[in-house]
């Protein structure tokens, strides 16, 4: 059957001009049959019935209530009882009120049973329409279980596309998510590294130095600063594209401080240690925190030297990073602007807060204070 014609349970994989056929040939068979079976002459009235009988079955999608009535006459005059069945098993399937569809049964059992050649009605008469009568519930039952069958097929269409939906939108979170930490993590690693070798190669430059390495120094200088540009940028495009949330996995933690903090080019001055043990999403965000501020200090306070303080209490771990002035004038590196803004959405992930900004002796100051309430080993 097509998709606008859902009758039948099993008729979808059969041509629908194939069905129609069939059932004209049913309709026809129980008309002769039931026409030699009774007293009734093959008159003009007669064969006008089965005619509509037959033209019923063919418009019993477009039209099936129609359908149902013209095939009444082949059922009360000659006791036909296959097109009637067949027109309100569609009426019944097409989604027409119960009412209607219980009427138009109890119809089809008056039709069969009240006596043409008498008005009187006898007991055999309602022994009669009581078999008709069940007779008729059965197309009905069946119709209004193929409509039902129809409606549920198309509800799990419905949700299986809303699945799809909800697959293809998760998926473009998640991508969005890995853009947005891919973008963080370019920023922390690969800034902090390529600012590094900017930092060490202006500093060659200010030794008694040959031409070559001069020359060198100066290429490696402008190279690293174009690709911290070029950083930037993609940076940019990756967060724009992506969420404020990020995946907290360890990746470095609190054993690589001392490295970083040794290959900073600072002079970094430790007071203080952290607990023992604390969970890999604390170690991670303190580890960001000193790398990044490490890096803006090289970027904007060339020379000065910084502090790193812990502290703990039963409430909080607290961590402060204190830098001096600058002590000559700041190299021209570009930056992302995105650097405090990642490390503040670090610590929401965690619950912490975060603050950052300038001391009155034209220090920077950056604060992360990390709640020790609902540490777990994560």
């Amino acid at each position: 059957m097509t998709a606008t014609a859902p009758f039948g349970i099993r008729w979808q994989r059969v041509h629908p001009i194939v069905v129609t056929v069939g059932l004209l040939a049913i309709t026809a068979a129980d008309f002769a049959y039931a026409l030699i079976g009774s007293d009734t002459a093959p008159t003009l009235p007669t064969i006008a019935s089965g005619a509509a009988a037959g033209a019923a079955v063919l418009v019993r999608h477009r039209w099936p209530l129609v359908a149902f009535v013209a095939s009444l006459p082949a059922l009360s005059v000659v006791g036909a009882i296959a097109a009637p069945a067949i027109t309100l098993f569609c009426v019944a399937a097409v989604g027409t009120q119960t009412w209607l569809v219980v009427a138009s049964a109890v119809v089809a059992a008056l039709a069969g049973s009240l006596p043409t050649s008498s008005p009187t009605m006898e007991i055999s008469n309602i022994v009669d329409f009581a078999y008709f009568l069940a007779g008729s519930a059965a197309p009905a039952l069946l119709g209004r279980l193929t409509m039902v069958q129809s409606e549920l097929r198309q509800k799990l269409v419905e949700v299986g596309e809303a699945q799809e939906h909800e697959r293809q939108l998760y998926a473009q979170t998640v991508l969005a998510r890995e853009r947005a930490q891919i973008g963080r993590e370019m920023h922390d690693v690969v800034s902090h590294h390529v600012s590094l070798i900017a930092v060490r190669a202006a500093t060659m430059l200010v030794g008694d130095i040959d031409d070559r390495v001069r020359t060198e120094a100066t290429t490696i200088r402008r190279l690293a600063v174009a690709t911290l540009d070029e950083l930037r940028h993609l940076v940019i495009v990756l967060r724009a594209s992506g969420g404020s949330r990020s995946d907290t996995r360890p990746q470095p933690s609190l054993d690589q401080v001392d490295s970083l903090i040794s290959t900073s080019g600072i002079d970094v001055d430790v007071d203080g240690q952290l607990p023992e043990q604390l969970p890999a999403a604390w170690q991670r965000a303190i580890y960001r925190t000193i790398q990044e501020t490490l890096t803006n200090i090289r970027k904007h306070a060339p020379g000065a030297s910084a502090t790193i303080s812990f502290r703990s209490d039963p409430n909080s771990v607290c961590m402060s990073i204190v830098n001096r002035p600058s002590a000559r004038p700041a190299l021209n590196l570009p930056g992302t602007g995105e650097g405090l803004i990642g490390l503040r959405e670090r610590a929401e992930l965690l619950g912490a807060t975060f603050d950052a900004g300038p001391r009155p002796d034209g220090g920077f100051e950056v604060a992360l204070s990390l709640p020790v309430k609902g540490l777990s080993g994560r």
